[in-house]
């Protein structure tokens, strides 16, 4: 009777911290500028992206460095199914994020209730390569379709 008993908890505990495993896309992530493609403007010299998460509420501090030096710095929170608030992003006013798998996340970029922009996130399956797919107006202003590629640090 304790084998059987001792079998089911320990199948109870495993299953217990798979669905408490973190989020993939939390932590830090550094731009691969040979693998990412850029229409909308020349490509940056440097970006890192910083993901946290707390109590569903996710924030992405991201540090970009454009062709011409100067510093672009961008910090945006968001959570699953809710328009969120954006201050001081070259006409993007709303952010939506829809939660399509552990992995990928769709956003609707938002001027006035309006979409704008899209952007389409995937963690590979591994969780070391990020994919960022960008349409329309983006926060630095531009509008163009890019793909950002970053890597874990």
């Amino acid at each position: 009777m304790r084998k059987p008993l001792a079998l089911l908890l320990l199948g109870l505990a495993f299953a217990a911290s798979s669905a408490f495993a973190a989020d993939p896309i939390v932590g830090t992530w550094t731009l691969n500028i040979e693998k990412s493609k850029f229409t909308s403007s020349p490509a940056p010299k440097a970006a890192t992206r910083v993901y946290t998460e707390s109590d569903g509420v996710y924030t992405l501090e991201q540090k970009m460095t454009a062709s011409d030096g100067k510093e672009i710095p961008l910090k945006v929170q968001y959570r699953d199914g809710k328009d969120e608030t954006v201050t001081g992003q070259n006409g993007i006013d709303s952010i939506h994020a829809t939660k399509v798998n552990a992995n990928t996340w769709d956003f609707s970029l938002k001027s006035g209730g309006k979409e704008v922009g899209r952007v389409h996130r995937t963690v590979s399956a591994d969780g070391k390569m990020l994919t960022v797919h960008n349409t329309g107006r983006q926060p630095s202003g531009a509008s163009g379709n890019d793909t950002l590629v970053f890597d874990k640090k």
